[in-house]
């Protein structure tokens, strides 16, 4: 059985001079190398969890531990890719995608090394001496990617990232995401309020529900790897997103 690379231990948060809990004892587990997307309304609490996991907000209560284990500051434990690129526009895409190894006090000629290694895979070579301003929005999100991988954390954390794109761009870009993961079989933990993608891309889904959370019901899905858009037609899944389609409506309406 895969081991623990994130675990939840009775974690309970409340924003300072907040008078609602987010976050009340809950417990959650994500094993090695598991993709699983986390949907619910806007404003249940889910960027709330990933600013907790990278250590932007610090728990009241309660452990969380990466990699087995708890640590006070937890900056730079994961790798996290917003929903906005978030690319620096005076920076190439070379530089852009080495900065996380120059924070890491890489020099900037073995920063370079490596990202030139990666260009191609990552669907970017021809691309190192352009602007973010010269690329489409999924060339950047695959900038984006390229730079979250470079963190070096084998769990990261992908908060909406495809949301911004097209229709077209965004299933080859979820396409493109799942090569990835499986050809590094990193963990990676995925907001999402697409239904069909959390189906498409995920081994269990997170389904968050009234504040304060305190248990996310977990979906696992009915879908064997390696995996096509039309598999997201076979009744059984189509049972599971009517399910989550309801669960997420009732979270609305309520």
């Amino acid at each position: 059985m895969n081991k623990s690379v994130l675990s939840f231990q009775n974690v309970s948060f409340t924003y300072k001079n907040g008078d609602q809990a987010i976050l009340k004892s809950l417990n959650l587990d994500v094993k090695e190398g598991e993709f699983v997307s986390i949907v619910g309304a806007s404003g249940s609490g889910k960027s709330t969890l990933f600013r907790l996991i990278t250590g932007l907000e610090q728990q009241s209560e309660g452990d969380i531990m990466i990699n087995g284990q708890s640590y006070e500051k937890r900056l730079g434990k994961v790798g996290y890719m917003p929903q906005q690129d978030l690319l620096l526009p005076w920076r190439t895409i070379l530089d852009n995608a080495a900065l996380p190894l120059e924070l890491h006090n890489v020099s900037k000629a073995s920063a370079h090394r490596q990202v030139s290694q990666l260009l191609e895979e990552f669907g970017l070579k021809g691309y190192e001496n352009r602007f973010p301003s010269d690329l489409s929005g999924g060339m950047k999100q695959r900038v984006s990617f390229l730079r979250t991988v470079l963190s070096g954390s084998n769990v990261l954390l992908l908060d909406e990232p495809f949301s911004a794109l097209d229709a077209i761009t965004r299933l080859s870009m979820q396409e493109w995401l799942l090569e990835q993961w499986q050809k590094r079989k990193h963990t990676i933990l995925f907001i999402t309020h697409d239904v069909n993608e959390a189906l498409f891309l995920s081994d269990r889904i997170f389904i968050f529900s009234d504040k304060p959370v305190s248990h996310l019901e977990e979906i696992q899905v009915p879908l064997s790897r390696p995996r096509t858009q039309k598999d997201l037609n076979q009744q059984r899944v189509l049972d599971v997103k009517d399910y989550l389609i309801e669960q997420l409506r009732s979270k609305v309406n309520t």
